[in-house]
């Protein structure tokens, strides 16, 4: 059985993540493996489809339909916000490659720079026929 404080923390989690009640579609299903005639004969799996995002989750943890139902409401707002942090990770990495990109060079990256573009186009020099005059 599931704590009243840590049913607390789940819907705390959803209010962060933004799924609410409304926006849940939720079934059981027979369940399966370990556990005997109980979880064999029951409907204890709760499978969860958060309709704005399109994301399923399927729980069968615990032998209780109940624990299932609070564990995948916590699983299904952790994978928004992880979906959701990842999002802005990448936005964020995109926008500091531009930066890096427009940034200037300082006078020894750019002296080195143009040292090595020196040294490329001697050696491409010397790739050229020669020409008998």
């Amino acid at each position: 059985m599931i704590s009243p404080e840590t049913i607390e923390r789940i819907k705390a989690l959803m209010t962060k993540a933004s799924v609410f009640e409304e926006d849940l579609e939720e079934s059981f299903i027979l369940g399966g493996g370990p556990g005997g005639q109980k979880t064999n004969k029951t409907s204890n799996v709760v499978r969860l489809v958060h309709e704005p995002s399109g994301l399923s989750v399927r729980v069968g943890e615990s032998r209780s339909r109940e624990t299932n139902r609070w564990i995948a409401r916590r699983t299904l707002s952790e994978l928004i916000l992880e979906r959701e942090h990842r999002r802005k990770s990448e936005a964020r990495q995109r926008a500091e490659k531009v930066r890096r990109q427009k940034r200037r060079r300082s006078r020894r990256q750019k002296q080195k720079m143009l040292d090595a573009k020196h040294a490329h186009s001697a050696i491409k020099a010397m790739r050229r026929k020669v020409t008998e005059e």
